[in-house]
């Protein structure tokens, strides 16, 4: 197996850094090695927030996305920012918050995050509606890894959260 980069970018409050953290706690919990490094600006909500996860069958010599296989937009300044190093992966974005740029590609997969944790009544939930579709996506660990790391880095609303994972894996 290759290296897979998977970078996830947003605001603050939108549970980015969460995401992040469970996909590569999720990677452990599948023996995979995984490294995660978290990018944001100085405001706690409402500023830039990415978080940039590797993971690969073997040790991981830089936890620096470069080229990510896939790309995770939940605003349009961060979609705006890393697009262009995107274009070889796939790129997932709530079209509610994000204006494409470029013609239409299958590597574009419109995710509509928000609406679908709205209409399971737990709007704060999108980023584990995208995280769904981001294990969906790339297909190298087991559901119930990732169940496990929702449960162990999100006790407090694990079946919140296994509801909106669910629904982003189904999409």
């Amino acid at each position: 197996m290759t290296r897979k980069e998977i970078l996830i970018s947003g605001f603050g409050g939108q549970g980015i850094v969460t995401a992040g953290r469970i996909l590569g706690h999720a990677s452990t919990l599948q023996g995979l090695s995984a490294a995660m490094l978290v990018s944001h600006g100085t405001e706690t909500r409402g500023g830039y927030v990415r978080s940039q996860v590797v993971i690969s069958e073997e040790a991981i010599d830089s936890p620096i996305v470069e080229k990510p296989n896939i790309f995770c937009a939940m605003s349009q300044a961060a979609y705006n920012r890393f697009f262009g190093i995107s274009r070889n992966g796939v790129i997932l974005y709530d079209p509610d918050l994000v204006k494409r740029i470029g013609p239409p590609s299958p590597t574009y997969l419109a995710i509509h995050a928000g609406a679908a944790a709205r209409e399971l009544g737990i709007p704060m939930s999108a980023n584990m509606v995208m995280l769904g579709a981001i294990l969906r996506t790339l297909g190298m660990i087991s559901d119930e890894c990732m169940k496990d790391a929702i449960a162990a880095i999100s006790p407090r609303f694990t079946e919140l959260n296994l509801m909106a994972f669910e629904a982003g894996y189904r999409t």
